[in-house]
């Protein structure tokens, strides 16, 4: 009686497995555990910026005592570390700003005097932040302090988030481009699925800067730059999905939204600055796709003769090294002429 019941109920688990069921619950389960990471990672990173560590240059003169005292009363009022970075000359300093190493200067001018040039460019949050906070601890320590945006926000996106937002859509288009090649294009070969990749990442990174720029003119784009850079984001956020797609099949989802949306697009510095993140965002942002896109975009517009090749790089190498894996087990991609070898 026992045997036959395990039999019977071997038998239901064994028709319960090749039903619709199963991977409807399963996805139900993910769905709900997306949202709440979803919700928790977005909130978590946004919602109360607190600033941790602001470095700030510091122009060397004859007042370090007081220079002293005015950034340790900025520290308490932060409740932050400031992290002074000295130079010489007041054209170092300002150098740095542009470089993107500081977020503001320090010039004390004379006796009980000082000026502040902040950079709402590197980041609004901070600045900001600088802004209402320099003034009032001046008036403690007995400073006059001129605070200035030498660096500002362009006028069709004064709260800096517009960079962003066109990063996240080329992000997002990206992958989601990859899966629908992946369901309506699932005879395309390994080379072809690449190449389609190229094609609808140029054409909608050209179609996100137009936008963005001629049509709706949030903001002034070095063209070319800002469409190639969007370009670029799409077509890596598109094969990072056909690399997991080739490892582990329908689930590819997952482990793609995961890291580019739910770790990569809050922890990327486009919404809140990297200055006001927790700690484990800042440091791992820059390394990840969303964060390489807002830094090479933001320093393409406002630092145009500052830019790096450190975002480009981080992009360049998660491409490569999901055309890579995707090369290597292609065979295993659900696709291709032959269902199931693209190659």
């Amino acid at each position: 009686m026992l045997d036959e019941a395990r039999r019977v109920l071997a038998e239901r688990w064994a028709a319960f497995q090749r039903s619709p069921f199963l991977p409807a619950i399963v996805l139900t389960g993910i769905l709900a555990s997306a949202a709440g990471l979803f919700a928790g990672s977005y909130t978590y990173s946004m919602a109360n910026p607190t600033p941790h560590a602001i470095p700030i240059a510091v122009v060397e003169s004859g007042q370090a005592t007081r220079n002293g005292a005015f950034l340790g009363a900025m520290e308490k009022a932060l409740n932050a570390s400031v992290r002074v970075h000295p130079y010489p000359e007041p054209a170092q300093a300002a150098r740095a700003l542009d470089e993107q190493l500081v977020f503001a200067v320090l010039l004390f001018s004379g006796p009980g005097t000082a000026t502040l040039d902040v950079s709402g460019a590197s980041g609004a949050s901070v600045a900001q932040l600088l802004e209402q906070t320099a003034p009032k601890v001046g008036g403690e320590t007995g400073v006059a302090v001129v605070v200035r945006d030498v660096r500002p926000l362009q006028p069709g996106d004064p709260r800096g988030l517009a960079v962003f937002y066109v990063s996240l859509a080329a992000v997002i288009i990206g992958f989601v481009g990859a899966i629908q090649l992946s369901v309506h294009a699932r005879a395309l070969r390994a080379l072809e699925r690449i190449l389609f990749t190229v094609a609808y990442s140029l054409l909608g990174g050209f179609a996100i800067a137009a936008v963005v720029d001629w049509l709706l003119g949030t903001l002034d784009l070095p063209f070319i730059e800002s469409w190639l850079i969007l370009a670029l984001t799409m077509f890596t956020s598109g094969m990072v999905f056909t690399m997991f797609n080739t490892l582990i099949g329908r689930w590819a989802m997952l482990p793609t939204w995961g890291l580019m949306v739910i770790v990569g697009n809050p922890s990327s510095g486009g919404a809140v600055s990297w200055a006001l993140l927790p700690s484990p965002l800042a440091a791992v942002g820059r390394w990840l796709p969303p964060g390489a896109s807002v830094n090479a975009q933001h320093t393409a517009i406002y630092f145009p003769h500052h830019q790096h090749v450190f975002p480009f790089a981080v992009l360049a190498a998660w491409a490569l090294v999901s055309c890579g894996i995707f090369w290597i087990w292609r065979r295993r991609y659900p696709g291709g002429r032959d269902g199931g070898a693209p190659g």
